[in-house]
């Protein structure tokens, strides 16, 4: 059973985190210490939640390979 809603909010959450990612990487600027604070109890909450949204994404492959077999 598919959860559409969870689905796009963790692919939202989660390319969030990769633009964050994709500016520190280039720019040397990272939007959520930026905005929190660094390290800040917020931050830390939004890094959480990237991560576990990252990992969530990852049943996205075995959702793929078993919509393939049918």
């Amino acid at each position: 059973m598919r959860n559409k809603a969870l689905d796009y909010t963790a692919l939202t959450v989660a390319i969030i985190g990769a633009v964050n990612w994709g500016l520190v990487g280039f720019f040397d600027f990272n939007l959520v210490a930026f905005l929190f604070g660094s390290m800040s109890w917020l931050s830390r909450i939004i890094y959480a939640l990237v991560g576990l949204c990252g990992l969530y994404l990852i049943s996205f492959y075995m959702r793929s390979s078993d919509a393939n077999t049918q």
